[in-house]
């Protein structure tokens, strides 16, 4: 089976009707959160193109585009960490998509942490610039180990 997806032709077919009709950006994409499903916490946000929304709907398993590389991307294909999806849902105007999901290996963030929002900002401490907090203080995994010492095209 394939995925289709409807063309999109009105307010109410779009935001009440029973037909997905993704809208896709500019560049072809629509931005992907990715939460823990028994949790709710937040592991990641990234983009999927029209291959990789229905690659994860037809797989059940999470698939996205990198914009840096400008490649699609299993989740987990490398690492093993793979996100096993247990719900897909799709915002109101369908132009954002939220992904609960598994996640074999416990980690989802290719630095090693659990949750690419490992940090946080301090906020209410006045113009000086804020230094950020780690929330987590152990990697669950070496991304050298996994990904060798390649520096990582996804950074700067």
């Amino acid at each position: 089976m394939t995925a289709e997806f409807s063309p999109r032709r009105t307010v109410e077919q779009v935001e009440e009707g029973t037909e997905l009709a993704p809208k896709f950006d500019a560049d072809g994409l629509i931005p992907a959160v990715t939460t823990d499903y028994a949790t709710g916490e937040v592991l990641m946000h990234a983009h999927m193109n029209a291959e990789a929304l229905r690659l994860t709907i037809e797989t059940g398993e999470a698939h996205y585009f990198s914009r840096s590389r400008r490649v699609l991307w299993h989740k987990g294909a490398t690492s093993g960490l793979v996100q096993k999806v247990r719900e897909l849902l799709i915002d109101d105007d369908q132009d954002c998509v939220w992904l609960r999901v598994d996640v074999s290996g416990g980690a989802s963030c290719h630095v090693g942490y659990r949750s690419c929002f490992y940090r946080r900002v301090p906020v209410g401490g006045g113009d000086r610039p804020a230094e950020l907090e780690f929330t987590e203080s152990e990697k669950v995994f070496d991304p050298r180990a996994v990904y060798g010492d390649a520096p990582n095209p996804t950074r700067l």
